[in-house]
Formats: structure tokens, sequence, C-alpha cells
């Protein structure tokens, strides 16, 4: 038996038989162009059909993982579109003459690289986000169809990494776990594993000759024991029993009074990206709507949605939580969360810079939309509002 130290995504055990995947890329073919203008047209499709996968995937993660969790694919197609992105491509295939895999190669690589030499660790990880694309593009140009991995069985998935997509479109009864060589605990992969409630190891060193092994994975302590002892896999088998017997207890709390053993009463709340998340509040007894993040409601449109669509969200949220207080956060757009409309510049610390209340201040029209919207709603519900980034009483 052989134990691999790892860094765990989710506090659960899985045991089961390896099954090693090998991601499917693109073929990079190096070529000259002779026609610049047929090269950017195939550059451009490709852009269509991965907005087109991606808004698919949009809708499978929605189903799966809730609307928050599964912005990460509309953030994708906002990256696809991404002016820089794009500028580089460009000048690679009308400057240097290189074919559009290569360009989008390139522009991949240029772009990873800026990424991960940042400081800040929330950004180093979207270097992964557009390696994620740049292969998605390549894929689609070398004319590979989008094919989810099919599990026959259920199985441990191991492998050098794994991008959102390929999380989600795998058979979530069929995937018991996974282990990664790359990814941390901040990746929008591992997001995805603990909203799908999916054991998972990153930082461990996945070998290919793995495939068909015996493996358990303890996401309590961290470890992959390969080819376990029967000792070892009883034990495992003893805490998965010991967990899901807490969890059942848990449960059992669920109609009860939020109160702590000295009387002091407290309100659980949950947050939400959308009004499909709203039936996990509700399936818990929370009692209320911690924070409703409604930058899901521009990242989804092409254009400002209005204040009747906004409206008609809040409400039906409103009315579904019947009397407990639901938080709105009015947009909190910028850093990560870009929609072009907007026309946001670039900016070295996006993360600090103009977003949030910062862009509502200075576009009213926009911000008192959104407040009307909210305002009606508050007619139907238990509704409060929470501004994001008040940095200053002047601000307030």
């Amino acid at each position: 038996m052989e134990q691999i130290r790892g860094k765990s995504i989710l506090n659960r055990i899985a045991i089961g038989r390896i099954r090693y995947y090998k991601k499917e890329k693109g073929t990079l073919t190096e070529r000259g162009v002779a026609d610049i203008d047929l090269e950017l047209s195939r550059y451009d499709r490709a852009c269509d059909v991965a907005e087109t996968e991606l808004n698919a995937l949009y809708e499978k993660a929605c189903a799966q993982v809730g609307t928050a969790n599964a912005a990460v694919f509309k953030v994708h197609s906002l990256m696809i579109r991404d002016a820089d992105f794009r500028r580089f491509v460009v000048q690679m295939i009308a400057e240097q003459g290189v074919n559009a895999e290569e360009a989008v190669t390139l522009a991949g690589d240029h772009f990873c690289r800026m990424f991960s030499e940042l400081e800040d660790d929330y950004f180093k990880e979207r270097a992964a986000d557009i390696r994620d694309i740049s292969d998605r593009l390549v894929r689609i140009l070398s004319g590979i169809q989008e094919n989810a991995w099919v599990l026959k069985e259920p199985v441990i998935v191991a492998a050098c990494d794994l991008a959102p997509s390929e999380t989600v479109q795998m058979d979530k009864n069929m995937l018991l776990g996974f282990v990664t060589e790359q990814g941390s605990s901040n990746s929008h992969t591992a997001i995805l594993a603990r909203s799908m409630g999916i054991p998972a190891l990153v930082s461990v060193p996945v070998k290919e000759e793995w495939d068909g092994k015996m493996a358990v994975i303890d996401g309590e302590d961290g470890v992959l024991y390969l080819d376990p002892d029967e000792k070892t896999i009883r034990r495992m088998e003893e805490k998965m029993a010991s967990a899901r017997e807490r969890e059942r207890l848990l449960l059992e709390l669920r109609e009860k009074e939020d109160v702590t053993a000295d009387g002091t009463k407290v309100r659980l709340y949950g947050n939400i990206g959308g009004e499909a998340d709203v039936d996990e509040i509700l399936k818990y007894n929370g009692a209320g709507i911690g924070l409703f993040r409604t930058e899901f409601l521009y990242l989804e449109k092409e254009t400002y949605p209005t204040e009747e669509e906004q409206y008609q969200v809040y409400r039906r949220v409103a009315e579904r939580m019947n009397g407990r207080e639901v938080i709105i956060r009015t947009l909190d757009i910028g850093a990560d969360k870009q929609a072009d409309y907007l026309g946001l510049e670039r900016e070295e610390n996006p993360a600090l810079g103009f977003r949030a209340i910062r862009i509502c201040l200075k576009r009213p029209d926009m911000f008192k939309t959104q407040l009307r919207a909210i305002y009606r709603a508050g007619m139907y519900g238990n509704i409060a509002v929470m501004f994001p980034m008040i940095t200053s009483l002047r601000d307030l």
C-alpha cells in the first residue's frame, strides 16, 4: 500500500478504482497563412462555436451546482471575447502570418504567463481559466467535437488537471472523486467539486500507470491510498458511515429553532446567485438570504437588464421566501466579472479598482434602474439592500 499526501478540496472519503483521464486536445499545426481574412474568419467562427458550447455548459451547471457556481462558464464566454486576447490573436495572424491555431496558443501562453506572475493567489488561478478557453478554441479550430468523457462504472478519476467544463460533464453518479496534479483549493474546478459534493485531492503527482488500481481518497486527512489493504478499507468505510450519520443528525435539525445552548437566537442565511438557488435555501430551511449576487443578471445578458426584467426576478425570489429576509446586493461587477457592454477599461489591479459601487455612482441611470426594480419588488417580501465596496462616508 502506498500513501500519497495532497491538498484536500472536500472533507469526504471515496473508495474505488482509478480511471486515468488523458485530455484530448486540438492538434497544433504551424503553417504560414496565405489568406489572412480567411484565417481571421476561422478564428471568429471558432469563438462563436465556443460561446455556444459554454452557454450549454452554463445551463447544465445551473441545474447541478446553482447559478453562482455555474457563472464560471459565463466568465469564460466573456474571456473569449476579451478585447486584449482578440487583439493579440489578430496581430499574430495579420503581422506574423501564423495560422489561427498557433495564434490562439501563443495568446494563451502569453496571458497565462502574465496571470501566473501576479502575487494575488486569486488572479494566479485565472491562468487556468485562460488555458481552458485557449485549449477549447484550438480544439474547435482542429475540428474535434466536444464529447463528455463517458464513465461506465463508479470510479475515482486521476488526471494531470481537470477544467471546470470537464468536471461538470462527467456523470456525477459515476464520479466517486478525483485527484489531480495541478489546481488548488481556489480553482473553479475545486469550487465546482465542493458544490457537487465530490471528494477531491490536488497537488498529487498523478501517474498514468495508476489506471485500474484500487484507491481511497481520504479528504479528512488529505491522503490518497493506492492499493489499500483490507484494514485501511474497513477503517475508511467506518469513517464514511460516521460522516453519513453526522449528516443525518444535522438534517434532523432543519425544522428546529436556531438557538444556541445558552439561549441566544441566531439566523442562518444562505447566499444565492439567482432564483434557481432559492431551492437550496428552502430545502435546508434557511432563515433568509444573506446575499443575492445580482451581477449574474448582468453577466447573462448582452446588454443592460431592464428594470422590468430585474423586478420580476427580485419579486419571485421575495415571494418564494415568504416573509424571510432577502438581502439584495447591488451590482458588484468589475475585476474578474466583466461584461463587454459596460465598456470597462483594463486596470493593473481590477480587484481594488473601478468596480461595484464606484461604477454605480458614476453611472446613475444604470444604478437607479436597479434600485427602482428592488424597491418595487419590496412590496412582495422582506427585502433589504447591501451596497458593495463602501470605503468611506462619502461613498455612503
